[in-house]
């Protein structure tokens, strides 16, 4: 999301570089590629330009401090008015209501049912509270299904009437929710190909009948600039509490993550960022804005790392670096851990400088943690143990067990050797980085 936005906006930031003061001449170019970035983008024109004015009267007006580089005061100025753009602050949920009731809306095809199943699930996480998933969506074929389908994949309960009354059934589920002591409702409503009447009749019935504490439109970001339209379309008829934002991890521009605060002042609340049912994040205006210019999501990458991977693991597994005691039976327990953290070139980009190493764009293919993970299992225990006595045969054997090749099976053990060199320096004070 927002690779190639980022990577204009940073070489276009560049250009200031070595220039001993910001005037009116050395950042007239600079300018006018950031204006050309954002529109590529797809953000919507009038943001455009009043970002960039902004950002050049300002950088004009400031006041250099010696101690200071042109560039690091500009690329403050950019990231502060991206942050501005984006919302400014976090904008997170109301969950005050016993339960919390949290009603997602949205036109068919904008992951709206998919979006409920993953709310319930981070917020289950996050909380350690218990989600209902309520079945309002009557009309599609196979909505309901797919909610249960959902809720059977998660083990998260799913109250359904089949095809009857939404209003009744919403009204029947906060009851049930109660009844069961229930903390969270998360009601999944009908879908349209387009805004109408009816649909927006039904959905305003529900709220009245239920009252609830959010109402969050699911809107796809690949719709572009008319994500604005259905946005205030929604916004006129009833009152929008956030949006979820989904398949941003896909061949989107993000122009409308840029836009929509600033002409719906509706905030975004959440972002899609992979298809499986942990693929949504919090949407933090200032960590996104770092992320669009480079300096990675430290914060964010710590969150995730502390909700996946277990403490004690980690602290024996770094006891046993430190003593030089690492062996593949730890390596293949922290891969698994690693594993749980998701698609790993996620995780990468969140790494401050990510797109200054080229490693933006990496991709790396699930398909290498599986090949090492199957050679590994079919080791014996002592060889875990104690890779230096693996030899020819057993290489041989260990490949025919795993059907990989007795190349692969070097290469991995050959990297792992690297590994504990590499961290034995870091052990004794004697690492240096190649750069």
């Amino acid at each position: 999301m927002f690779e190639s936005l980022g990577e204009r906006l940073q070489n276009a930031i560049q250009k200031i570089r070595g220039y001993g003061k910001i005037s009116e001449e050395n950042i007239s170019d600079m300018m006018r590629e950031i204006r050309l970035a954002l529109l590529e983008a797809d953000v919507n024109y009038t943001v455009v330009k009043e970002f960039t004015n902004k950002v050049k009267e300002k950088a004009l007006g400031e006041e250099v401090q010696r101690s200071l580089k042109p560039q690091d005061v500009f690329v403050k100025i950019v990231k502060d008015e991206l942050t501005y753009l984006l919302g400014g602050e976090q904008k997170p949920l109301n969950l005050i209501g016993n339960p919390a009731i949290l009603m997602l809306v949205g036109l068919q095809g904008s992951g709206k049912t998919t979006a409920v199943g993953k709310l319930s699930n981070l917020l289950r996480k996050k909380h350690s509270k218990r989600p209902l998933l309520v079945a309002c969506d009557v009309y599609r074929p196979a909505a309901i299904d797919q909610l249960k389908q959902i809720g059977k994949e998660l083990n998260i309960e799913v109250y359904e009437e089949g095809k009857k009354d939404p209003v009744e059934i919403a009204k029947n589920a906060i009851e049930y929710a109660k009844n069961n002591k229930f903390d969270y409702v998360l009601i999944d409503t009908a879908g349209r190909l387009h805004i109408d009447d009816n649909l927006m009749d039904e959905l305003e019935d529900i709220r009245k009948a239920v009252s609830p504490e959010e109402i969050l439109l699911v809107i796809d970001a690949m719709m572009g600039q008319d994500a604005i339209n259905v946005i205030e379309g929604f916004n006129n008829k009833l009152p929008l509490t956030g949006v979820i934002l989904t398949k941003l991890d896909g061949d989107t521009r993000g122009g409308v993550a840029l836009s929509v605060r600033h002409l719906t002042n509706v905030p975004i609340k959440f972002i899609g960022t992979s298809e499986k049912m942990d693929g949504i994040d919090l949407f933090d205006p200032e960590r996104m804005a770092g992320r669009i210019l480079g300096m990675g999501d430290i914060v964010s990458l710590v969150e995730k790392v502390q909700s996946e991977v277990d403490e004690k693991e980690a602290l024996k597994a770094a006891k046993k670096m430190q003593n030089g005691k690492f062996d593949l039976e730890d390596f293949l327990s922290q891969m698994k851990q690693i594993k749980k953290l998701g698609p790993l070139e996620n995780i990468v980009k969140l790494l401050p400088g990510a797109s200054k190493l080229g490693l933006n764009n990496v991709k790396i293919d699930p398909k290498q943690l599986s090949h090492i993970e199957a050679i590994i299992l079919s080791m014996t225990p002592k060889e875990r143990s104690h890779p230096e006595i693996i030899k020819a045969s057993r290489k041989t054997r260990i490949a025919s067990g795993c059907g990989l090749s007795v190349q692969e099976v070097n290469k991995l053990l050959t990297q792992f050797e690297e590994m504990k060199k590499m961290m034995k320096q870091i052990s004794n004070g004697n690492f240096k980085l190649p750069f």
